[in-house]
């Protein structure tokens, strides 16, 4: 069993950056590649970027290409997603989800956190 919550979330200008922050709990963290997804208001959750369990691996949607960066720190079961140059259609709530595959439809997924709000002004 693996337990995520998120955290960093908030409302943030255009052209802003925030942190958001998945803390995990449970053995078997390490074994999983963590994913960041998001879903706005009326649309279906897409995926945003992907880590492998030893962070050298890593995988993003071609919207967030150059403007995210995720990273994990094993010691301290958490992962980190860096959003800069946020855009007002990054708004979304952002989920921390692990999975034994990076990317794909959230059905891949095995756990999932509740979420965290992003909110980018115009």
């Amino acid at each position: 069993q693996v337990q995520l919550e998120e955290s960093g979330g908030g409302l943030v200008q255009a052209g802003g950056s925030l942190r958001l922050s998945c803390a995990a709990s449970g053995r078997t963290f390490s074994s999983y590649n963590i994913n960041w997804f998001r879903q706005a208001p009326g649309k279906e959750r897409e995926f945003v970027a992907a880590v492998n369990w030893s962070g050298g691996v890593r995988n993003y949607a071609d919207f967030v290409k150059g403007r995210f960066t995720i990273s994990r720190d094993n010691a301290e079961n958490r992962v980190y997603l860096q959003m800069n140059s946020l855009k007002p259609e990054d708004t979304a709530v952002y989920y921390c989800s692990a999975g034994l595959v990076r990317g794909g439809a959230p059905t891949n997924m095995n756990y999932w956190g509740k979420g965290t709000l992003v909110t980018v002004s115009a």
